[in-house]
């Protein structure tokens, strides 16, 4: 196992024995996803947990302040 941290967001990469690759965000529960490659993975698990921060930000849920900020940068390239 990996940990990549990045923008203050601790991500963990594994392996599967079968192969596969998966990330997990464990600063967000059930923020976890698979990958044929490391990349598939770390792109997955990140879309993921801005898709999770954002609609636990729209239902006034907490979300840790990384993705918030997080969030905030990227929703101005979403209404574009």
């Amino acid at each position: 196992m990996e940990v990549l941290t990045s923008d203050g967001i601790e991500i963990l990469i594994g392996r599967e024995d079968d192969g596969r690759w998966w990330a997990d965000i464990e600063a967000l529960p059930g923020v976890m996803a698979y990958g044929f490659t490391r990349i598939e993975a770390l792109d997955a698990v990140r879309s993921l947990a801005v898709a999770v921060a954002a609609d636990c930000m729209e239902h006034g849920e907490f979300v840790p302040p990384p993705f918030v900020k997080l969030v905030e940068e990227l929703r101005p390239l979403a209404l574009a």
